[in-house]
Formats: C-alpha cells, structure tokens, sequence
C-alpha cells in the first residue's frame, strides 16, 4: 500500500509543451461526447435507428482501436511532434466533413477517418506528456485524464448548444477548436527527435505477450464496455433536448476530471492501486445514475492508466498503444450491442449487460493481483525519488530508468 503520508507532486507544475498538448487532448476528447446530445436528433432527422446512429461511436473507436496498433511504427520514423500534427490534421478535416454530411453512413465513414486521426494524436500524446513531465509520469497520466474528463465534460455541452441550433454545428465546432489545437501545438512544442531504433509494426502484438499488460487490457476492455454503454446509448432513453443531454453529461464529465484529479491520488495513497481498482469497478457496476458514475469513472481512468504504464515491461509508446487498441474495441462494440439488444429485449438488457462486463473485469483483474502489488512498489519508488533528488534530476531519472531496467528484466518471463 502506499504510503498515505507521501507528498505528491502537483500535476500543473509543467513545462509549456505538456499544457500545450494537454489542451490539444480537451478538444480531442470532445470528440468522443460530442455527438451524444444529437444523437437522438440525427437519428430523427437522418430517418436512422437508434441502432444505427450509435455506430457514430463504433466506427470511430473501432478504427482508433486498430489505427491505435500503427501509430508506433509511424512515429519511430517520423517523430512524436510530426505524428500529433498529423493526427490534428486527419481530425480537423474529417469532423469538418462529418458536418457536412447527408446521410447517416457518411457520418458513420467520416467518423472512422476521425478515428485514424484520433489514433495518431492520443497515443503520441499520452507519450510526449509522460515524457515532458516534471515530477514522474504519475503526475503527468493525473494531467492526462483530467484533459479526458474535461473533453469529454466540455465536449457535451458544446454539443448541446450547438446542436440546439443544428446537429451539423457540434461537428463544425470541434473542426474548428481543433484547429486551433493544431496551431497550439506546431508554435508551442518543441521539436522532438525521432528514436534511436524504429518500432516494428509487431510491436503492440508482442505487448500483449507479458500477462501484466494482457491482464490490464483486458479489465479495461470490460469498464470500457459499461463506460460506453452509458456514454453511448444512455441518451436515447433519456428522451431530452440537446441542450438538457448536453448538461447531463456535462455534469457526468465535471465529475470525471474532478475525481481523476483530485480523488484518484487520495483514495490511491490510502487504499492503494489493487483496493481502489476493486471497490470502484464494483460501486460502478452498481450505479445507474448518470452523472454519479463519473465519480468513479474518473478515479478508474487514472488509477488505471497508471497502473497499465507501471506494470508494463515494454517501452510506454507501446505499451499505450497496446493498450488502447484492447480498450477501444470495448468501447466501440458497446453502443452498437446495446442497441440491437433493445432491439431483441428490452432497454435494460444492455445495462445489466454493462454491470455484468465490469464485474468479468473484477475476476480478470484479480489474476494480476501480485503484479499490481509490484506495480506499486515500483510507482512509489519513483515518488520517493522524485522527491529526494528534484523531479528533473538526473539522479532521479537516472532511477527511474534502472527501476524500469529491473523490472522489465524480472517480468520478461510473463512474454511466454
């Protein structure tokens, strides 16, 4: 467990170029709530069902799962800076487009471009914030989820009221926010050099070789299954206007960046990472309130992303890509199942289904239940550190990557 009493690192102490690409990650992530206040609208206005508007989310995140597996073997060859820009550019001409739209599968087919850009920027990134950060990478994934939580709050709410006005405006809008992104991050972040030895496109595939990894993946395949079952069809029931779903779950995603920031430390310092992972996929499996599962979802997104990153004995840019494609298909297959088993049963069969796959989460995160242990061995090892030498001293560095030496060395068996 870790120690309670352990002074932490503040995650807004960073450099320019970690907020520069954290703000560009706000408006990424308004990607992914963005649509759910017209959800309903598009599927009126377009004639399409229910079942088929939530393939909004499913091409999208489907694509981001598998665009998630090359975004490594593209920026080994042509650096981290380049491949964000790259991955704005994609996202800023496709939600463009997706605002042009006439029908329902154009949407569907620009939404999966979206989903490549989508790939290139997240998993770049997460990378350059870890690697930027002062004051160890946990500090730096707590500024990360706060931008996904903020995304994804701010993201339904521009929804909403744009889309009071037309569902063509929230898609405009993003194309338009991200853009400015893109210019943030060409002027503000610095150059980044491309690395020494270029990452080959099996890389992600070995990743989920090492059980520490594979374990991790899976659990979060199975929260992201009931995250977006929520995220992805709960507006649909609801029955409100855009603006009404737009504050619904905005409040949902004000609960997420305040509970990753702020609750996730606290509850982690006290009950540690294995204890916190159980009691909050367990209340969330419980909850069916909307807004109130943010709470837990922004201490999971966290606690989660730190662990993934910890246990993983492989380089991070690999191990977030690995991880990503296993947790985005949950995601996008979500929405879809859920509508076609209201189709087939009844509008609560895809919540108890949710329930079910965070509780199958549970039992697939107990198998890794040393390695977590290990996991936070090894995370306070890094506070302490930080905290003895300075965060940016190379002793602290220096540390930092003889512990991960070991421990990729002590884990290399789990590959087998």
């Amino acid at each position: 467990m870790s120690d309670p009493h352990a002074p932490a690192a503040s995650p807004f102490k960073q450099p320019k170029a970690v907020f520069a690409v954290a703000f560009a990650c706000v408006v990424s992530f308004m990607g992914i709530g963005l649509v759910d206040p017209i959800l309903p609208a598009i599927s009126n206005q377009l004639h399409a069902s229910p079942s088929e508007t939530t393939l909004l989310f499913t091409s999208y995140l489907v694509v981001t799962a598998v665009a998630m597996l090359f975004t490594n073997w593209v920026s080994s060859r042509i650096g981290a800076k380049s491949t964000m820009i790259a991955g704005l550019v994609l996202i800023v001409v496709f939600a463009g487009l997706a605002g042009s739209s006439g029908s329902i599968r154009e949407i569907i087919e620009f939404r999966a471009g979206w989903g490549v850009g989508n790939a290139l920027f997240i998993a770049t990134s997460l990378a350059v914030i870890v690697a930027s950060a002062s004051g160890g990478f946990a500090g730096a994934i707590v500024l990360y989820e706060t931008a996904l939580g903020l995304g994804i709050a701010v993201g339904p709410l521009v929804g909403g009221t744009l889309g009071e006005v037309s569902w063509r405006g929230p898609f405009y809008g993003v194309s338009v926010l991200m853009a400015i992104s893109l210019c943030a991050t060409v002027v503000l972040v610095d150059k980044t050099p491309k690395p020494p030895t270029k990452t080959s496109l099996s890389a992600p595939f070995k990743a989920l070789r090492h059980r520490g990894l594979l374990t991790m993946a899976l659990t979060a395949l199975c929260y992201n299954w009931g995250f977006f079952t929520i995220l992805g069809y709960a507006p649909f029931p609801m029955e409100l206007s855009p603006i009404k779903l737009g504050l619904v779950f905005f409040g949902w995603g004000i609960m997420v960046a305040v509970f990753a920031v702020f609750g996730a430390p606290w509850l982690q310092r006290r009950l540690g990472i294995a204890r916190t992972m159980y009691a909050n996929l367990f209340i969330f499996a419980l909850i069916s309130l909307v807004i109130v599962s943010g709470i837990v979802c922004g201490v999971n997104n966290t606690v989660t992303t730190q662990a993934v990153m910890t246990v993983s004995p492989v380089e991070r840019p690999v191990a977030s890509a690995a991880y990503s494609f296993v947790r985005f298909i949950g995601g996008g297959l979500a929405p879809y199942a859920a509508g076609r088993l209201v189709l087939a049963f009844n509008i609560h069969v895809p919540f108890y289904i949710g329930a079910g796959a965070i509780l199958l989460g549970i039992v697939i995160l107990s198998t890794g239940h040393k390695l977590l242990g290990e996991a936070e061995r090894t995370q306070a090892a890094a506070a302490a550190s930080a905290v003895a030498h300075g965060p940016s001293s190379p002793e602290a560095a220096a540390e930092v990557e003889l512990e991960a030496e070991e421990k990729a060395d002590a884990l290399s068996g789990d590959a087998d």
